[in-house]
């Protein structure tokens, strides 16, 4: 089988009218080969790895040391998708030379792009990173990291006013420079609309079919979540998969059954023998009787 040719920034906005985009979250060296086997476009090191991997209440809890390493061992896989990073809460925010520095760490770290969260207010922010050669992912609509501000998890897009400002934050972010844009559990008409308007790529999460592409975390796929959002499909229940195998284990081991043979070796002929001499001088008076 011939292999896949590494995807491009280039190459994902070209996909837009011609192929749907696939995109999954991995957050380490062994779930990014596999991602990346199954042929994806694109594999996100996202801040859900918060919750998901590291048990926080939210994504505000992921700071950049923590995306980086987690970024490095996703490039440790080499995948043949490409790898989008989230930049974490308080990274780049505050634009300048910081957030373009530490924009640049991911690219270090092997990531072929980030992705920041918000609309037009973050326009020159894009526009710098842009400036110094990173490519940008925009993602609007329910922004996590805003989730305090926003009024919790909530629908977006549900009345005109906040409809109107979507599409003027995916045109701004389209101005600004990004190769594509995230729209999250956004009213579908809004996502739509969006799609027509802007000449780069969408990808959709709990925003509806009209968009270039979809994303999903990958626990939510593999049925491992602990509360999946309504908009998340579990493919298979790999949580109950996951008992069943180490209940298997505990019973053999309780049992006896393992390891068998096969599984366990010894020393070559006759050295145990030696070894049992060599205890048997070294005995002290009263052992060994």
């Amino acid at each position: 089988m011939a292999e896949r040719e590494k995807v491009t920034v280039r190459r994902v906005a070209q996909m837009k009218g011609r192929k749907r985009i696939v995109m999954v979250t991995a957050y380490d060296y062994p779930t990014a080969r596999v991602v990346d086997q199954a042929g994806v476009d694109i594999i996100l090191v996202g801040d859900s790895l918060s919750m998901t991997v590291l048990g926080n209440p939210s994504t505000l809890q992921v700071d950049m040391e923590t995306m980086l390493r987690h970024t490095e061992a996703v490039a440790r896989a080499l995948p043949r998708a490409l790898l989008v990073a989230d930049m974490p809460f308080m990274s780049y925010e505050m634009g300048g030379a910081e957030a373009v520095k530490n924009a640049g760490q991911f690219l270090r770290a092997g990531a072929d792009a980030v992705k920041i969260e918000g609309g037009e207010d973050y326009a020159d922010i894009v526009r710098s990173f842009v400036r110094a050669g990173i490519p940008v992912m925009g993602h609007i609509g329910l922004t996590p990291q805003k989730h305090k501000l926003l009024g919790g998890y909530r629908l977006m897009g549900r009345t005109a006013s906040e409809a109107l400002q979507i599409i003027k934050d995916a045109i701004a972010l389209e101005d600004a420079g990004v190769f594509s844009i995230v729209i999250e559990h956004t009213a579908s008409e809004v996502a739509a609309e969006v799609t027509k308007r802007v000449s780069v790529p969408t990808i959709c999460i709990g925003s509806g079919p009209h968009c270039d592409g979809q994303v999903l975390v990958l626990h939510d796929i593999l049925g491992l979540s602990e509360s999946p959002p309504p908009f998340a499909k579990k493919y298979v229940d790999l949580a109950s998969e996951m008992r069943a195998a180490i209940a298997k284990f505990k019973e053999e081991v309780e049992g006896g059954l393992f390891p068998e043979e096969g599984r366990y070796w010894r020393m070559k002929e006759g050295e145990y023998e030696k070894v049992v001499e060599a205890l048997k001088r070294q005995a002290r008076p009263g052992e060994g009787a």
